[in-house]
C-alpha cells in the first residue's frame, strides 16, 4: 500500500487518463453552461467547451463541490495513509481555501497545499509532489517543501481577442474595442497569486518576443541563471496547437539545451482568456 496518495484538479491540465498512468487523482473542475452543470474532461470536453464559447454559451466556473472532493479523500484513505491535495492558487479561486477547511475534520491526514499555481506550473508541482513521494516524504514534509517553492514559476500569457476578457467584466467595453481597433496583442503574466497585465504587443512576433525576453529575465534574475538541470520550460496554449509547436522552435533556439512540455491551458483560465491564446512558462527545479 503506498503510503501518501496525491491529489490535484482539472487546472493542472493533467487530464484523467495521464491521472492513471501517474498514479494519482484529478478533481474535476465544475462549469454551468446555459444553466447546465459539466465537469471538465468527464462530461465536457476540450472541443466541446470551446465550441459552446465560441457560440456565445453562457459560461461561469465554479469549484468543486465538498462532496465531490470528500469522495475522492475517503476513498484513497482506504488504500493510503495520507494525502497531498494541490488545487489551484488560492489567488485565482477560493478551491483551497474550501479544500483546507474540508482538511480539518480528517485527523491530519490530508495535507492541502497553496503553492500559488496552476496550469503547467500546477502540473510540475504535481510531478515534484510524485517524486517527493517516492524518495520517502511524508504529505507534511511534501506539502511544506512545495509551499516553500511557491513563487518560483512564473507564466506569461499572449492573448489573441480582449473578447473573452470583455464578456467576464475584467477590461470595459471602450477598453475592448480600442485594443481591437490598434489589434493589440496583450500579454499576462501569473506571478504567485495573481494574474495581472503585462505588457502590450501590436503583433504576435513581438508578442512572442515580449514573453522569451521576460522568461530569460526570470531564469537570469530569479532562477540563479539559464540552466536546463534547474529549470523547467514549457509551452501552455487555448486551442493553437500549430502556434505552440512553432514557438517550441523558437525557444529550442534559444534555449538549445532545455526539454519543452507543452499542454493545453485549463479551461478554467480559457474561459476568461479565449482561443488562441499562447504562453511560456517555467518553474526553478526542486533542490
Amino acid at each position: 500500500m503506498s503510503k501518501v496518495a496525491i491529489v490535484t484538479d482539472s487546472n493542472s491540465g493533467i487530464t484523467q487518463n495521464q491521472a492513471k498512468e501517474l498514479g494519482i487523482s484529478v478533481v474535476p473542475m465544475p462549469f454551468m453552461i446555459n444553466n447546465e452543470m459539466y465537469y471538465e474532461d468527464i462530461t465536457l470536453t476540450r472541443n466541446e467547451f470551446f465550441n459552446r464559447l465560441q457560440d456565445n454559451s453562457v459560461i461561469s466556473t465554479s469549484q468543486p463541490s465538498p462532496d465531490t472532493v470528500m469522495q475522492i479523500w475517503d476513498a484513497l484513505l482506504k488504500e493510503h495513509d495520507e494525502i497531498v491535495h494541490i488545487p489551484m492558487s488560492s489567488g485565482l479561486s477560493g478551491s483551497y481555501e474550501t479544500a483546507h477547511m474540508l482538511s480539518q475534520d480528517y485527523d491530519s491526514k490530508v495535507h492541502v497545499v497553496n503553492n500559488q499555481r496552476i496550469s503547467v506550473t500546477q502540473r510540475q508541482s504535481v510531478l515534484d509532489a510524485i517524486r517527493l513521494s517516492a524518495s520517502g516524504e511524508n504529505a507534511a514534509s511534501i506539502k511544506q517543501i512545495l509551499e516553500q517553492d511557491k513563487f518560483n514559476s512564473s507564466i506569461y500569457i499572449m492573448l489573441d481577442t480582449l473578447h473573452y476578457l470583455k464578456k467576464g467584466g475584467r477590461i470595459t467595453p471602450a477598453a475592448a474595442a480600442l485594443g481591437t481597433i490598434l489589434k493589440l496583442k496583450p500579454v499576462l503574466q501569473i506571478q504567485g497569486e495573481k494574474l495581472d497585465a503585462f505588457a502590450k504587443a501590436r503583433t504576435v512576433s513581438q508578442a512572442k518576443s515580449i514573453m522569451i525576453t521576460a522568461i530569460k529575465k526570470d531564469m537570469l534574475e530569479r532562477f540563479e541563471g539559464i540552466q536546463p538541470d534547474k529549470i523547467s520550460l514549457m509551452i501552455a496554449h487555448t486551442q493553437n496547437d500549430e502556434a505552440a509547436e512553432s514557438l517550441k522552435k523558437e525557444l529550442m533556439e534559444e534555449f538549445p539545451d532545455f526539454p519543452i512540455h507543452i499542454d493545453h491551458l485549463s479551461l478554467s483560465v480559457a474561459c476568461h482568456i479565449g482561443p488562441g491564446s499562447l504562453a511560456i512558462a517555467c518553474t526553478k527545479n526542486l533542490n
